[in-house]
């Protein structure tokens, strides 16, 4: 712990606050370094195997207790915002065929630049308390970054377990400071501002959510899409999965808090359209051209045989004869789980040309998993 004087300790939180602002940031808070008032439900939800294959999070269950196992002897906690929200359809070229969730659109992984100006700002700390201990955490630490958020005065949680801000929405990035020196703590968000309205959970295409504040993972199309990594989509869900590659947007773009949402002026958040970014581009692109356009992005998470299994679902829901022929050529995929994809995906169009498609590639797959996918594709 690093002491300071109490009216220090404010001092240096105003600055702390006018140096996020300055970096970009559109929302910062302080909480204390305390037991996350959501603990006891994320232990229940993961026993529920709501989390799904996302093992690390049952793994580190412990860790989430407090944020001492982040950094010892922290005492504050700084939560920061970022705004990410860009223009309906900015994200996409007039024909291109699937839709991104707007956090991936950018051409940087948000997670690095949001990285760098944390940097920034504990630099700033530690020039105003030498000595003093921090740690910059962005997604990837064992802490509930939104409880702590709330407990900072950034918002309160919606119904779509999004945090969710009276001004900005929840269109907004999360990360954090943690630190031993005791900075004054922001009034925590206590109340919910979402009333009886359930239009997020109404909206969710694969009926994802149980009800309020229970969202189950496994349905989810961001777990799809992104987490759900080195196997096939579970059949019943792709239909569901409409048009959507990687991430989901639904229960946010319903929101009446996301009514009139503030458009980033992050350049590296702003859509870049140099690349491809559809579904027959993702289906037919090597792994050494993903590797080369995609590495730095949030794409490289999903990689390069789960963005194309993704797009052979989404060319399946969309079923445009013009892509047949990407899909014929996904069946000789490397991947099983793209092969198998492509099989189902042919299946959806249920004519000759495809019937026939997937009879000449049956006679040809070794694969047990595929065959099954073709045997069903050719039942339809």
């Amino acid at each position: 712990m690093t002491n300071v004087e109490e009216t220090a300790s404010a001092e240096i939180a105003s600055r702390i606050k006018r140096e996020a602002k300055a970096a970009g940031f559109s929302l910062v808070g302080i909480a204390p370094a305390a037991r996350p008032d959501t603990l006891e439900f994320l232990h229940q939800w993961l026993a529920e195997g709501k989390h799904g294959e996302m093992g690390y999070m049952s793994r580190r269950k412990d860790a989430y207790a407090h944020p001492g196992g982040v950094l010892p002897d922290v005492c504050s906690l700084i939560l920061l915002g970022m705004n990410y929200f860009n223009e309906p359809d900015s994200n996409k070229k007039i024909g291109e065929i699937g839709q991104i969730a707007k956090y991936a659109s950018g051409s940087r992984d948000y997670h690095d630049l949001l990285r760098k100006k944390l940097k920034q700002l504990s630099k700033v700390l530690h020039e105003l308390v030498p000595g003093c201990k921090s740690r910059c955490v962005v997604d990837t630490a064992p802490l509930l970054e939104r409880d702590f958020a709330r407990m900072a005065g950034l918002g309160w949680f919606g119904k779509n377990t999004m945090l969710i801000n009276k001004q900005k929405g929840s269109f907004f990035f999360l990360g954090g400071i943690l630190t031993d020196v005791t900075l004054p703590a922001d009034q925590p968000h206590e109340t919910s501002h979402c009333g009886t309205c359930t239009r997020c959970l109404e909206a969710c295409p694969t009926d994802a959510f149980n009800g309020p504040y229970d969202l189950d993972a496994r349905k989810c199309i961001s777990y799809l899409t992104i987490e759900l990594r080195g196997q096939p989509i579970p059949n019943t869900l792709r239909p569901q999965m409409q048009d959507w590659l990687f991430g989901c947007d639904v229960c946010q773009d319903v929101c009446p808090w996301n009514r009139k949402p503030e458009i980033t002026q992050e350049a590296d958040l702003v859509p870049d359209l140099s690349s491809p970014r559809d579904a027959i581009a993702f289906l037919t692109i090597s792994e050494e051209d993903f590797q080369q356009r995609f590495r730095k992005t949030p794409f490289s998470r999903t990689g390069r045989d789960g963005m194309a299994r993704n797009a052979a679902i989404v060319l399946g829901n969309v079923k445009l004869e013009e892509s047949i022929f990407a899909l014929e050529a996904g069946m000789e995929d490397q991947s099983e789980i793209v092969r198998g994809a492509c099989a189902w995906a042919l299946g959806q169009f249920s004519n000759t040309q495809t019937r026939e498609i997937l009879a000449r590639r049956k006679s040809l797959e070794k694969d047990r998993i595929v065959l099954n996918e073709i045997n069903i594709a050719l039942e339809f």
